[in-house]
């Protein structure tokens, strides 16, 4: 379907659809598929259908087509705002699929986010006695029904339009890419360039899960599937067990903020800003690269402070051999960035990208697919694809619930006010929603949410527009590696036989500089190549500096100095001069901060010039006895 509509086949003139015919024949297809997938209790054993899933299932696969079928109707008669009384069908259907898609959101997505979207979907009702900014004119249950059903701003808002026009073709790119052994050759790709240097296996971990989780766009599938071979070789060589839990749960989070092939949210937010793909993936790139330079620079540090070695050349994968199996992995990545970037065919390229993944794949010896192999590949794209789109199918009720009551539009106003119209107010504001909303719901369902509450006020306040959504996104991710919930740590510290707690607490510290990269760039959008090169490249080269510096502090350690511990009575104030040195090499200059970043450039290098001449100096020292 995604095929014959996106590239306009209609098999031949004989399925021509609407927008709207196309997004509920997608719900068909998909949605109803959670009743058969995943039984009604969680935890169930289920070795067949039993016979209510049945009838759920077919209950929302009819009630979907029927909508598809009566979609020029809808459109032309105005249905999303008024369903005519002698249409007691359609009122009726809209009850039901409403239903429908709850349930199926709480077996995809789970019962919290199910809860929060029922009380969003029904809070037109109530929304009267709504308390403060929440409060408008309540709207009856026809006309909630009707316009989350019906219209273009709910169940068929931004969501599903984003994953009808470009989620799928991602989602099969980055299934077909893990199904022809994309991941095993990333991982021995990275083992081979990586092993053998000092923290080499921690170093891996970086380098692989990057690729992986920019594929897969699941932090918890990127540790589980990279974790499986990165743990017990950073174990191996000498890392502590939590640290190696860390370090594999902060490169995975990073990997689904790594282009060219982001999660869900990102295509969402293409949708939000109606731009481009390739150009939120192109302003995702540097913030992305400093994070893991970040990473890779403490685990350095962390390796040189402990003299810690490589795996031995001898057990690790030769790099030519690895390149001859899986050098079309990188050919179709640059067919794939080739079509997004010169050609523009972002609807379009993962396909042609899959194409030409598959048939290589079957023309080459390697990881040639029998028929059992591609029936598991559709397996895992039809689950996957269940899931993705009951959660957007889902989330697109909370939109529709906000724009029905009109409330969106006041919002920012009363956040602007609250404010006092400061921008670093707000953006602390938004970074703690952010947070304590990703605590409980996916990255896109929180992305989505603050999209339309909370975005508008920080653009209003004249903030970079791609920059605000990026802040969201990026904020909405830090509670996987975040205690108390830090579920990408969790998952680590199982394969690494930690404590959870302590592996969270270890991740937060690795991926510190991640909690600080959303404010430089959404207060200096040349971060996110927004200005002129000069700019952006003193911006970038300041930047990396500073993220030199902070992870130095962090770990110990300052490359051409030596261990910041020589004497430990300076270990501190070293330690604190080179976080303050840095952050002022990487804050961003402008109007918010009253600075340019010539000053704090300057500034930074007033304090790194001492700071480091002491630790010097005491490096220095410690020689001379030991001599």
């Amino acid at each position: 379907m995604a095929i014959n509509q996106l590239f306009n086949f209609n098999l031949g003139g004989a399925l021509i659809l609407l927008d709207n015919q196309y997004y509920y024949v997608l719900i068909a297809l998909l949605v109803p598929l959670s009743f058969l997938i995943w039984p009604a209790v969680k935890g169930a054993t289920r070795e067949r259908v039993p016979w209510y899933d049945l009838v759920l299932f077919a209950a929302g696969v009819a009630i979907a087509i029927y909508f598809a079928v009566r979609g020029r109707d809808i459109i032309d008669g105005g249905w999303e705002y008024y369903i005519p009384d002698d249409e007691p069908v359609v009122e009726w259907a809209a009850y039901a699929l409403w239903l429908l898609l709850l349930e199926a959101l709480r077996r995809a997505g789970g019962l919290v986010i199910m809860l929060i979207v029922a009380v969003f979907s029904i809070y037109p009702l109530f929304a009267e006695f709504a308390p403060g900014p929440l409060s408008s004119a309540s709207v009856s249950l026809i006309d909630t029904a009707a316009y989350h059903i019906l219209s273009r701003e709910s169940l068929l808002g931004i969501p599903m339009r984003a994953f009808a026009g470009l989620v799928i073709g991602f989602l099969v790119f980055g299934a077909a890419l893990q199904h022809t052994g994309a991941g095993e050759f990333f991982i021995n790709f990275a083992f081979a360039l990586f092993g053998h240097v000092r923290g080499g296996a921690a170093k891996v971990a970086i380098f692989a899960s990057g690729l992986l989780g920019s594929m897969s766009g699941s932090v918890i599938t990127n540790v589980l599937t990279t974790g499986a071979m990165t743990i017990p070789a950073m174990k191996r060589t000498g890392f502590r067990p939590a640290f190696s839990g860390g370090v594999e749960s902060c490169a995975s989070t990073g990997g689904v903020l790594m282009p060219p092939v982001m999660g869900a949210t990102a295509f969402v937010m293409a949708t939000f800003l109606n731009l481009p793909y390739i150009e939120i993936a192109a302003a995702a790139a540097i913030p992305s690269l400093l994070y893991y330079f970040g990473l890779f620079m403490q685990i350095d540090a962390y390796a040189a402070r402990r003299g810690m070695t490589g795996i031995p050349r001898e057990e690790l994968p030769k790099l030519g051999e690895t390149f001859k199996r899986g050098w079309y992995y990188i050919a179709v990545f640059a067919l794939l960035i080739w079509l997004l970037a010169f050609l523009k065919q972002e609807a379009l390229a993962p396909f042609y990208a899959t194409a030409m993944l598959l048939v290589i794949n079957q023309i080459l010896p390697y990881r040639r697919w029998s028929w059992a192999d591609a029936k598991r590949f559709m397996t895992a794209v039809g689950r996957l694809f269940a899931e993705i789109a009951a959660l957007l199918a889902g989330v697109g009720l909370i939109v529709g619930a906000l724009s029905s009551t009109g409330v969106t539009g006041t919002m920012a106003n009363d956040l602007l006010y609250l404010a006092g119209e400061n921008p670093m107010v707000l953006l602390l504001m938004g970074a703690a929603t952010s947070f304590i909303l990703g605590l409980g719901m996916t990255v896109t369902a929180c992305y989505i949410f603050l999209a339309v509450l909370l975005a508008p006020a920080l653009i209003e306040v004249g903030l970079h527009p791609l920059g605000v959504h990026l802040f969201i996104m990026y904020w909405g991710m830090l509670s996987f590696i975040t205690p108390p919930v830090a579920l990408g740590a969790f998952a680590a510290a199982s394969l690494a036989g930690s404590s959870p707690m302590r592996t969270g607490f270890e991740a937060m510290r690795l991926g510190s500089i991640i909690y600080v990269i959303p404010f430089f760039f959404v207060l200096n959008p040349a971060l996110i190549l927004a200005g002129d090169w000069f700019d952006i490249v003193e911006v970038i080269v300041s930047a990396a500096i500073g993220v030199v510096l902070i992870a130095a502090a962090l770990q110990g350690y300052l490359v051409g100095i030596g261990s910041l511990a020589a004497n430990p009575v300076l270990r501190w104030p070293i330690s604190i001069g080179l976080i303050v040195a840095g952050i002022c090499f990487a804050a961003p200059g402008g109007q918010y901060l009253g600075f340019s970043n010539l000053q704090f450039g300057l500034a930074g290098l007033l304090l790194l010039v001492p700071t480091a001449a002491i630790a010097w100096f005491a490096n220095r020292g410690v020689r001379r006895m030991e001599a």
